[in-house]
């Protein structure tokens, strides 16, 4: 993977969720974060795409499948840094037929770094690369003053990952089974779109077509 230099424009201290929990089922019940793009697991790809940003803390939220991913996060973590194999943490999400905004909540609630944004990603976006965290990062850091949200939008469809503030975070901590994306439509004004014509922010795999277009193969 080709890492772009990073900017040093808008420092922040960075947190980052990770959405590992889903069955797949539409590949028949196959782990999507385990299947891989140019010898890499795209669990691999994003762990290194988010390295150079230091991060403050990492959470994977697992569910379906939770041991196989969990055991190929032991195994990524020997390969890590130090500094991003100490941040790691991983959390199980035992209800993951609750559906994704379960996994979100649980990944919230066990935040504890002092992190300024929070990055909420896929495991599943295949095109994702440290460019488009670097734009997203790049976006937020001339945000106006009243926007806690940046939503990546390719013409009118929206993207992933997420940006959000610690203190959008709070607020959607502070209220009982809140999640991102209903406080997102609840509070339209704190959210500002970074729109871009980067496919990847809207590409993700569900399907056997998916795989063949983005050339993965199952580990």
């Amino acid at each position: 993977m080709t890492k772009p230099k990073l900017s040093h424009t808008s420092p922040c201290r960075l947190a980052v969720l990770l959405l590992a929990a889903g069955e797949g089922s539409r590949l028949g019940s196959y782990p999507k974060a385990l299947l891989k793009k140019r010898g890499l697991t795209l669990l691999q790809r994003f762990m290194e795409s988010i390295e150079d940003f230091s991060p403050l803390e990492l959470i994977v939220v697992t569910g379906f499948h939770a041991e196989v991913i969990e055991s190929t996060l032991d195994e990524l973590a020997v390969l890590m840094p130090p500094k991003m194999s100490s941040v790691m943490k991983v959390c199980r999400n035992l209800e993951p037929a609750r559906g994704q905004a379960a996994s979100v909540r649980l990944g919230l609630e066990s935040l504890q770094s002092e992190y300024d944004v929070l990055l909420v990603a896929l495991s599943d976006q295949p095109e994702i690369e440290a460019a488009e965290i670097q734009d997203l990062l790049d976006a937020f850091s001339v945000r106006s003053t009243d926007q806690e949200m940046l939503l990546p939008m390719v013409g009118t469809r929206r993207g992933n990952p997420v940006l959000f503030s610690r203190k959008a975070i709070n607020a959607i901590l502070a209220i009982p089974g809140m999640t991102c994306r209903p406080y997102m439509d609840a509070h339209p004004a704190q959210v500002g779109q970074m729109q871009t014509h980067k496919q990847a922010f809207i590409l993700d795999v569900d399907t056997p077509e998916d795989i063949q277009m983005h050339q993965l193969t199952r580990s």
